[in-house]
């Protein structure tokens, strides 16, 4: 097989981070597998493993037809079978084959908002999926939105994964604020489906009953109106020694050796690395229940679920981890054990090979 991963951004996104991990895994298997980002370069360039081979298009406009030829000779140069378009990538793979019509496209929806699948514009999705072969989807709500709306119906659902770090792409470039051992992380970007006010509630409620605990939350800051009235509501409830934040950090695995409990307020997810990332650096986790989550934790036994309107569970549940610290432990090791288990790279490329060799290239 060769297989070229395009996504639009190299910025530290959980697609983008997916797109990383399968370009590197497959290049591990001995497959030739290359990355090409379209619009933005980003701190994840640095984790690309260097078997891989990468591109940048630095794509300007939807119809950029120098990014297109660009993208048509490199597929071409390196004889590559099969592109797999992460998010909005599609539609500049669907360019490329309307000249190239051998090449095979598979989509991969990463699609955040699964929780709320009704709202999801998909005319264009519609239209242009006739020339999809196949489709990956991060959930099972996802893989039944794409039967039941698209026109291709070679669909899948293969879960996120996680992967060790490149040791050569570690640095540490996140030194987190607050007091050691009390630290709380929320691995998510500024954006108003992490519902970051629910979390700003908490910081209200734990500065009361635990006053010397912190919340870190990093994640891309996109300066906009969401991020300045999330900063504005930090300083109105007085959480400035509670709430940091620190935008994005390309060294998760320094980050996450500096906390003590991981968790998500979103009101919408597909399948979150950062709980797997979370898992896998053993962390105890409270999180809202939403999208695949509940395949991942089982609440009580590894980890706490929680409605994504009940605050104060949520409260009451954090505080259970912070005066355990056996609960903790035992959370974290268990649910690693089951991330390992069940939602490792070598499980997940082991499917992915085999449904594309036999339903994608048919070699």
């Amino acid at each position: 097989m060769r297989i070229l991963q395009l996504i639009d951004s190299l910025e530290a996104g959980g697609a983008e981070r997916m797109a990383v991990n399968y370009a590197n895994m497959l290049s591990e298997e001995g497959t030739f597998s290359a990355l090409v980002a379209t619009r933005k370069e980003g701190i994840l360039k640095a984790k690309i493993a260097p078997k891989v081979d990468y591109l940048f298009l630095n794509k300007k406009r939807t119809l950029d037809f120098s990014a297109i030829f660009k993208l048509r000779k490199f597929i071409k140069q390196h004889r590559i079978q099969c592109v797999q378009a992460h998010g909005s990538s599609f539609f500049l793979a669907i360019l490329v084959k309307c000249s190239y019509p051998k090449l095979k496209i598979i989509w991969h929806d990463h699609y955040g908002n699964s929780d709320f699948l009704i709202q999801r514009p998909k005319a264009v999705l519609q239209c242009l999926s006739f020339l999809f072969d196949g489709i990956i989807s991060v959930n099972e709500k996802l893989q039944k939105w794409a039967l039941d709306y698209l026109h291709c119906k070679n669909s899948v659902y293969l879960s996120n994964f996680v992967c060790d770090e490149r040791e050569e792409a570690l640095q540490s470039d996140c030194k987190l604020q607050g007091i050691s051992g009390k630290r709380i992380v929320c691995l998510a970007n500024l954006r108003p489906q992490k519902n970051h006010s629910f979390l700003l509630e908490l910081a209200s409620l734990l500065k009361e009953s635990h006053p010397n605990w912190s919340f870190h939350l990093v994640g891309k800051d996109f300066k906009d109106a969401y991020s300045v009235q999330l900063k504005k509501e930090i300083k109105e409830r007085q959480l400035e020694n509670q709430v940091f934040l620190y935008d994005s950090c390309s060294d998760v695995d320094g980050v996450l050796k500096q906390t003590e409990i991981g968790i998500l307020t979103s009101k919408s997810e597909g399948l979150p690395l950062a709980v797997l990332e979370y898992a896998w650096h053993k962390k105890a986790v409270v999180l809202t229940n939403v999208g695949q989550l509940q395949t991942v934790v089982d609440t009580g036994e590894n980890g706490f679920l929680v409605s994504p309107d009940e605050v104060v569970l949520f409260h009451k549940q954090l505080i259970q981890l912070i005066n355990q610290p056996e609960l903790r432990a035992s959370f974290a090791e268990k649910l690693h054990q089951k991330v390992e288990k069940q939602f490792s790279a070598a499980a997940v490329i082991k499917a992915y090979s085999h449904w594309v060799s036999t339903t994608i290239i048919n070699e």
